[in-house]
């Protein structure tokens, strides 16, 4: 058992992360007009319940309060993200002075009790407008990100700590355009690798208009969430082959351009008979590798692959578009303590993705943007929430990134997922993340058991024992 005295270096940064659709509501308020999450959560079928976020946690309206909650837990840092059909309605033209003004707001509110904001500029809610026209499998989307970008990081200028481009491009990729399973609702594999390199350029020119506007020293990042695939034989030969192509299109089609300057020539060749790329342009790889000052990385869990073996007898079932190029490879149940998303408990993955990261990329920063977990939490008689098992999960992983930096590795700070329960995406409001409950009755905010250990971490610098809790 580690020790619960685990302490960690004075300047390394807590904080919580929360995304716009899913916790803003007024999504028809000052002038916001549609993203491609209104319209999906609209379609029959494709949400829990059929919820819709138009109200989430009414954070537009209910910020101040949320940030005194942020302070009372000792936040340093709140990761959020820009709304762009609320600043920039349809994705081009006239900028909205309303939702702007939300933002500016929002971050004198923050550094005035002494929070770092950390901004980031797209996080999956995307104008409809742009959707309509082609979203991220038309190029021209990518300019209009670089442009807006660029209008926002003139308006709330250096009183953001860092500038974080794109969250998680995989899932806007291959879940929003590949298998369907989020936002806009795409079924096409290669409409999912048309939209990885776009949404690649859009960081490489966003990247660089934010640059342009506040300087070489921007902390500008990028957030990613890559993959830990582990192969079920480590001596099977096709099972190693099978953790090669899925981590080429699940974490090199993002670290290769940005990172390295190129794409992998192995991920070219497993998805050439999907496309021959030829919607990269010259130019495209040196654009998408503009400097970066912190790789933001968001860690769940990990997946256990080998190759699939075909028989006679077998139907063959090609790509659901999640992990395109990478046909006949299965992913396997592991037994063990999985969340209530059904993501299997493993926080060894979060220290080998960050001694990996460390190794490949010594000379670059790293900060955890997310790690979190949902469980099906329980007011208690007493009128709060005992989630003992989330305490327990924190502890673990925040313990593992600890060990990460004991190995070396230059890991700056962590962000829990997420502040409060929120709209979560395809599940509604089903599963819950938050270190604050919300009653979405009345939005009620409660302190879960997890958010008061999270904040005496945060006071002491010193990771708890689980079963620490204070206030």
């Amino acid at each position: 058992m580690t020790s619960p005295q685990r302490t960690f270096p004075k300047d390394f940064l807590w904080g919580a992360a929360t995304a716009s659709y899913q916790n803003e509501g007024a999504v028809d308020v000052d002038g916001r007009t549609a993203s491609i999450w209104d319209t999906y959560c609209r379609t029959p079928g494709m949400v829990l319940n059929g919820d819709i976020g138009d109200v989430a946690d009414d954070h537009y309206h209910r910020w101040p309060e949320d940030i005194k909650l942020m302070s009372d837990l000792g936040l340093q840092a709140y990761r959020f993200s820009l709304a762009w059909p609320r600043i920039q309605p349809g994705g081009s033209g006239a900028f909205n002075p309303k939702g702007v003004d939300f933002y500016s707001r929002l971050v004198d509110g923050l550094l005035e009790v002494g929070i770092k904001p950390v901004a980031t500029v797209y996080h999956w809610d995307l104008p409809q407008e742009l959707e309509d026209v082609g979203g991220w499998r038309n190029r021209d989307t990518a300019l209009r990100l670089a442009d807006y970008a660029e209008h926002i990081a003139g308006r709330l200028g250096d009183r953001v700590s860092v500038w974080t481009t794109l969250n998680e491009p995989w899932c806007s990729a291959f879940l929003g355009y590949g298998t369907g399973d989020m936002a806009p609702g795409g079924r096409s594999s290669l409409g999912a690798l048309r939209a990885a390199h776009h949404l690649n350029l859009a960081h490489g020119l966003a990247g660089g208009a934010i640059r342009s506007v506040l300087g070489e020293d921007t902390q500008l990042s990028v957030t990613l969430n890559l993959h830990v695939f582990r192969p079920a034989d480590p001596d099977s030969a096709a099972d190693l082959d099978a953790v090669r192509q899925l981590d080429a299109v699940g974490n090199r089609v993002f670290l290769g351009p940005m990172l390295d300057g190129a794409y992998p020539a192995d991920l070219l060749a497993d998805t050439a008979s999907v496309t021959d790329w030829s919607f990269i342009r010259d130019g495209d790889e040196a654009t998408i590798a503009v400097p970066i000052k912190l790789l933001g990385v968001n860690y769940y869990s990990t997946a256990l692959v080998r190759r699939r073996t075909v028989q006679a007898s077998d139907e063959y079932k090609p790509s659901d578009g999640r992990f395109v190029g990478a046909d006949q490879v299965e992913q396997l149940p592991q037994t063990g303590e999985h969340t209530a998303m059904g993501w299997y408990i493993d926080p060894t993955g979060m220290t080998e993705l960050l001694t990996s990261l460390g190794a490949r990329y010594p000379k670059l920063p790293l900060m955890i943007t997310e790690n979190g977990a949902a469980f099906r939490d329980v007011v208690s008689a007493d009128g709060l929430v005992h989630d003992a098992n989330r305490v327990s999960y924190l502890h673990d992983h925040i313990d593992a990134v600890g060990k990460a930096v004991d190995a070396g590795v230059d890991v700056r700070g962590y962000f829990v997922w997420t502040l409060m329960d929120n709209f979560e995406w395809a599940h509604g409001y089903d599963k819950r993340f938050g270190l604050i409950r919300v009653d979405y009755e009345n939005q009620q905010r409660t302190v879960k058991d997890s958010g008061r250990w999270y904040a005496e971490l945060i006071r002491t610098g010193q990771l708890p024992a689980v079963d620490v809790i204070t206030g």
